[in-house]
């Protein structure tokens, strides 16, 4: 029996009954729906339980002297002293075939707790560096990544002339400094426009535009190019 491929999906929103949350529930039930095995991350029910997204010294063995983080995180991958949680988010997300990050766009970029995530998990040694390069030679190269977002404002606004401007512009420096260089292929990413501003059934028809999109991105094969217009 052919083993499902695995998708990590990486959730980052402080309310269970968001709109965000929904978006993400919905996609997951896609991706199942799609033949994928789902494993879900979310960060602030982690937080609540402990996890820090802070970067630093605790995560190592004692350091004397000047602290390198990402020296520290080359030697620990090579020790096998990396930090028990942050080897077990690692592993999972080597094994995972996609990886999704699910947020609200807060001030045009990441939350807090998941570019903590990020910081932490992302560990040289790991991902790239050591035995792995960066874009092409990167320790994801093979697998694909995908953003899952809703925004405050509305789609108009994130237009090339828009009140705030491209949307591909406030993703760039995730979709390519984050994904691809650690050899993600980048999907399109699926973002709901707005969704405090619409009504209840509003809200339905989106959710179900995203179980729709979320299936055509993981179904069609083709990538993404980032910051592409």
């Amino acid at each position: 029996m052919p083993t499902l491929p695995r998708a990590l999906i990486v959730h980052a929103h402080p309310e269970p009954l968001s709109f965000s949350t929904a978006q993400m529930t919905t996609a997951a039930q896609a991706l199942r729906d799609a033949g994928y095995q789902v494993d879900v991350l979310d960060l602030y029910g982690l937080h609540a339980e402990g996890w820090g997204p802070v970067l630093g010294r605790d995560d190592f063995p004692p350091v004397e002297g000047h602290f390198k983080p990402q020296a520290e995180q080359m030697r620990a991958v090579k020790e096998g002293t990396l930090d028990a949680t942050v080897r077990a988010h690692l592993d999972r997300l080597l094994a995972a075939d996609l990886l999704v990050l699910s947020f609200p766009l807060w001030w045009f970029s990441l939350p807090a707790v998941l570019k903590g995530w990020i910081d932490r998990v992302f560990v040289m040694g790991g991902v790239f560096g050591g035995d792995h390069g960066t874009f092409g030679d990167g320790a994801l190269a093979g697998k694909r990544a995908m953003l899952l977002v809703t925004t405050g404002g509305s789609g108009e606004a994130f237009q090339p002339g828009g009140a705030v401007g491209p949307m591909d512009d406030f993703l760039f420096h995730i979709h390519r400094g984050m994904f691809e260089f650690v050899g993600y292929e980048v999907l399109e990413p699926v973002i709901t426009y707005g969704p405090a501003r619409m009504t209840d059934d509003e809200r339905t028809t989106a959710l179900e535009t995203v179980r729709e999109s979320v299936g055509v991105r993981v179904r069609a094969g083709a990538g993404y190019e980032a910051g592409a217009a």
